[in-house]
């Protein structure tokens, strides 16, 4: 357990059970989350690398111009 983890482990023992408990649901939230766009990510590079090819061919071919902030 890191340093920083263990002083906010510390603190959270210190709350009621209601607190603690609202914690731990934001942590395991926040958990199941990562996890969740762990796995899109994973399962999306295939379609990211058709994408990208994509926009590389059409850039070679003179298809795309310059994106001028101002403009937007």
């Amino acid at each position: 357990m890191t340093q920083l983890l263990e002083t906010a482990w510390n603190q959270i023992k210190a709350l009621s059970d209601e607190q603690q408990d609202m914690i731990a649901a934001l942590i395991l939230d926040e958990i199941a989350a990562e996890t969740l766009w762990d796995q899109a990510f994973a399962r999306s590079q295939d379609g990211l690398a058709a994408l990208a090819a994509e926009a590389m061919a059409e850039y070679r071919a003179g298809q795309t111009q310059v994106l001028d902030p101002e403009a937007l």
